[in-house]
């Protein structure tokens, strides 16, 4: 009789512990990467601590940038991070896998195993130890149940689904120029960021392919957003919420508000009042869960949408060992009942405080409280034009910004990702790379 996965023997590689704190971080996502790097460099490098970072890819991309990726918009192979070179640079460990389970008492967590294209084990399922645990998991859509959303949608939950999508959108433009008076509809659920940022820069492919000789017309890609409450972007001030409207009814983009989805088919999409949106590629760009497997992870406390259940030290309630914080996490505010906001400045934030958080823990002091701060929201409308709020700093109250400005306040944010990654010299390097880049290359991928 095969024994099961936990009862596998573990490679004696993974059962050696050293006499340093072995602190193991599972997600590589925006704030998992950036907290990899700095405990590295701080801990790692000094030998203070032994540093594990788990990721079920190889490779780490900016999740905002996923849109991009889908509209062809970014190359993602020129932005990506490799975490095997990355780790060897920045003094941590990289062990490729999927968590897909917790002992608590073991001080272990699981890896499932890892399959190759035609569902062959190629890894058996491992344990990796840890003194302390920092989950970052990140989030996946949510599909609340829908009807027909998992077979007729496209997501955006990683970089392989994007560039699945950006496959489906050139095939189906190639189809429908085709034939005379062809069209291609695009219905996109969601009027969050994602899926308003996704509109804009879907109708700036379009125009890309059209410079490139393309015979494709304006009104032939038709790019339909579909929200069910009352405006879209909802978290967002009303008046930035309906100038962005009118933004992308400019640009030609259909925006139903007060639509909820019923059910999605083949054909496209169904409302709830029977109306019958028709579409050829379908997103799904409404909600966001955790992962599935946090649910009652070896008895950690979880939320309704899956997310693990942390104090304001980002420790999870049950285990002062597991500390969880990005969008798998759900952080009280003080002050309010509402939870610290599923964003990336949080994650961003918070990675900042656990790199002081680890070193304190490994001197035996108490650990630092988390406290939110939002220095406000931006969207951008592809290349042409973008709008947000910005607070903190020298703004005292949220402060409206648009055009040009808010675009370059907007690729800051990324900036300030690469720059926590690899530093003010380095980042200039690719910065002025994707700036000769743009010289030698098709500024739409193609393929």
């Amino acid at each position: 009789m095969e024994p099961s996965a936990a009862e596998r023997p573990v490679a004696p590689s993974m059962r050696i512990r050293t006499q340093a704190h072995r602190i193991v971080l599972v997600g590589g996502g925006a704030g998992g990467s950036e907290l990899a790097t700095k405990l590295g460099d701080k801990l790692g490098r000094k030998g203070r601590a032994e540093i594990v970072l788990v990721d079920s890819a190889p490779t780490h991309l900016w999740k905002p940038l996923l849109h991009e990726v889908a509209a062809g918009t970014l190359n993602s192979y020129q932005d990506e991070l490799n975490y095997i070179a990355h780790a060897r640079m920045h003094h941590f460990r990289y062990r490729f896998g999927r968590m897909d389970g917790l002992d608590r008492a073991r001080k272990e967590i699981r890896l499932a195993p890892i399959t190759d294209d035609s569902g062959r084990e190629v890894v058996p399922a491992q344990r990796i130890p840890y003194d302390t645990l920092l989950i970052a998991v990140g989030s996946v859509s949510n599909d609340f149940g829908t009807p027909g959303a998992r077979e007729h949608c496209a997501f955006l939950d990683s970089r392989a689904e994007a560039e699945a999508l950006h496959r489906d959108l050139l095939v189906g433009v190639l189809a429908s120029v085709a034939k005379p008076g062809g069209t291609m509809d695009v219905a996109i659920v969601g009027g969050g960021a994602t899926g308003v940022e996704l509109a804009a820069e879907l109708r700036r492919m379009g125009d890309e392919l059209s410079r490139y000789g393309v015979p494709i017309r304006p009104e032939a890609l038709r790019i339909t957003i579909i929200e069910a409450s009352g405006r879209i972007l909802s978290a967002l001030p009303e008046r930035l919420s309906a100038s962005v409207r009118d933004a992308l009814r400019t640009l030609g983009v259909a925006v139903l508000t007060g639509a909820r989805v019923a059910r999605i088919d083949a054909s496209g999409v169904t409302l709830a009042d029977g109306t019958s949106i028709q579409a050829r590629i379908k997103v799904w760009a409404a909600g966001i869960k955790a992962p599935d497997f946090l649910r009652g992870l070896d008895g950690l406390e979880s939320n309704r949408n899956g997310q693990l259940v942390v104090r304001r030290t980002l420790q999870t309630t049950c285990d002062d060992d597991v500390f969880a914080f990005g969008d798998c996490a759900q952080c009280p505010q003080p002050g309010t009942d509402r939870p610290v906001p599923a964003r990336a400045q949080a994650a961003h934030q918070q990675a900042s405080l656990l790199v002081r958080s680890m070193t304190r823990r490994i001197e035996g002091k108490t650990l630092p409280e988390y406290t939110y701060r939002d220095f406000g929201s931006l969207v951008s409308l592809s290349r042409y034009t973008a709008l947000g709020t910005l607070m903190g700093g020298i703004f005292r109250e949220s402060h409206r910004i648009e055009g040009r400005l808010a675009r370059l306040a907007y690729i800051s944010l990324y900036r300030m990702h690469q720059m926590a990654l690899h530093g003010i010299w380095r980042t200039a390097i690719l910065i002025l790379t994707s700036r000769l880049q743009r010289v030698t290359q098709p500024s739409l991928k193609m393929h």
